[in-house]
């Protein structure tokens, strides 16, 4: 005895089942992630920037908001950070990144206070004409509680900070800055 219509819908459950299967094992497609880049306080910074990302090929640079020290990375933590649990990818890319960069990136969650709250202050240095120094004293300013983002401008001798008035102020950057030995100038 032949079923033509059960053998079709048989065959036809098999194909869709076997596409349904077949569509679970593939891997999941890159998500873009927003994190904070510690170490980008001036534009040059960006060519040193992609170059380290270059040494991690499963990570790629979106985008980048340098006024905020922000990037958007396309990556799937699976592949690019294999074995790492869900809550330690950011610390494991900080990690990588900061080897591929010679330790001067890392990478570290968005700030959490919104933008508008956030206030630039501007501190005058002695111009340093150095790159390690302006990453010294971007490193210092950043460290701060409450600052999001420090730029420096090596030849004004700036330091532009984007810092949550609520966590700190201009006099506690400035405090800083001298208990590190670092020469202000007043305006």
């Amino acid at each position: 005895m032949k079923f033509p219509l059960i053998h079709r819908l048989g065959t036809l459950f098999l194909a869709v089942f076997a596409a349904a299967a077949h569509a679970e094992d593939k891997p999941p497609q890159p998500q873009p992630v927003t994190l904070r880049i510690n170490g980008l306080f001036e534009p040059s910074r960006e060519a040193d920037l992609r170059a380290a990302l270059e040494k991690l090929p499963a990570v790629a640079l979106v985008s980048l908001d340098f006024e905020h020290g922000e990037g958007v990375f396309n990556y799937d933590p699976a592949v690019a950070f294999k074995d790492t649990k869900p809550e330690n990818v950011v610390e494991r890319f900080a990690e990588h990144l900061r080897n591929a960069s010679h330790q001067t990136f890392s990478v570290a969650p968005r700030v959490t206070t919104p933008r508008e709250k956030l206030s630039r202050v501007e501190v005058t240095v002695v111009p340093i004409d150095c790159k390690a120094c302006g990453l010294a004293l971007h490193e210092i300013v950043s460290k701060i509680n409450g600052v999001a983002q420090a730029l420096v401008s090596r030849k004004d001798g700036r330091i532009i900070a984007l810092i949550d008035p609520e966590k700190t102020n201009r006099a506690a950057l400035e405090e800083v800055l001298k208990k590190r030995e670092v020469k202000l100038q007043t305006p």
